[in-house]
């Protein structure tokens, strides 16, 4: 007979894992450590496997067992599934039609996403929409958790993500960002080696140089910032110069310039990235769709 899992008690094993003790998960779980203690043995009693290391010191620091090791993964997937579907449920006794969860690198998420959502959130108006902006590795932390249906981002190394599916949509060109008062200001385009007389600001899309020849300006940098906003700052105020692709660029300024490299030609391809094998919300699916049959009129706005 299969062991019937009780999602508290999955809870109360992922927090002693990951807290690293049994006394920071019951404070997390607003309960005594016995109990979590008990919840615990209730659990491996279920699995019929031990899921931490016994030490005789009360000090020693929690480890998992080989099995337990297997199982904590486990556990997080049955846990995001139980509480993807509550708060569906949840939803659809509000009379609401769906919850769709997507992440977006926050170029795209701010100029393209919001005139595309507001076309599609009209003929599906009782859709609830949960939305996240972060970096392209972030989105692809909150695909592989599954905390959302499926991420807008640019794909680092694709062979390294066999277990992901990528479609392009968007397409930009890497180029130089500086103030409209630098020496560099007038240039139509620029070459990389140009660039290392000055100070570089280095940031999260300057990865995207990594496979070019202009490889070694990552290391000449003498700022990283990875907030736009504080990037944006940092270059207004003279700080120096950086690279960024095209659509990151904040098309309203009037203090900050654009300079394409014409050495290395570098492009940044975003586009929709889901898990493989694994078959998306209805309302997810029709975002997506919505999306790649908007294509031709997305390229027209570059």
């Amino acid at each position: 007979m299969l062991p019937e899992l009780k999602v508290t008690q999955l809870r109360h094993f992922v927090w002693v894992a990951e807290l690293k003790g049994f006394h920071a998960a019951a404070q997390k779980a607003h309960r005594t450590q016995p109990a979590i203690s008990l919840s615990i043995r209730d659990l491996e009693s279920k699995l019929g496997q031990e899921l931490f290391e016994k030490h005789s010191s009360k000090a020693a620091k929690t480890e998992l067992t080989p099995f337990g090791q297997l199982f904590l993964p486990k556990a997080k997937e049955l846990i995001a599934h139980h509480d993807r579907l509550a708060e569906d449920m949840a939803l659809l006794a509000e009379h609401k039609t769906g919850h769709l969860r997507l992440a977006s690198v926050p170029s795209i998420a701010s100029r393209v996403l919001p005139a595309l959502l507001l076309r599609f959130v009209a003929t599906s108006p009782n859709l609830h929409i949960s939305f996240y902006d972060d970096n392209s590795d972030a989105v692809m932390r909150m695909v592989e958790n599954q905390q959302v249906d499926f991420g807008i981002a640019h794909l680092f190394h694709e062979y390294e993500h066999s277990d992901k599916s990528f479609t392009p949509i968007w397409e930009d060109r890497i180029g130089v960002v500086c103030p409209i008062q630098h020496p560099l200001a007038a240039a139509e385009e620029l070459h990389w080696q140009e660039l290392g007389q000055h100070r570089l600001i280095a940031n999260g899309t300057s990865r995207l140089l990594e496979d070019s020849e202009a490889k070694p300006l990552l290391g000449k940098s003498q700022f990283y910032v990875s907030n736009m906003i504080s990037l944006i700052a940092m270059l207004e105020a003279g700080f120096g110069i950086t690279t960024l692709p095209w659509y990151a660029f904040p098309q309203d300024s009037t203090t900050l310039r654009f300079i394409p490299l014409h050495t290395p030609r570098v492009s940044r391809r975003i586009g929709i990235v889901q898990l493989r094998n694994r078959s998306l919300p209805p309302p997810a699916q029709a975002l997506i769709d919505f999306i790649l049959s908007q294509t031709d009129n997305i390229a027209k706005q570059k």
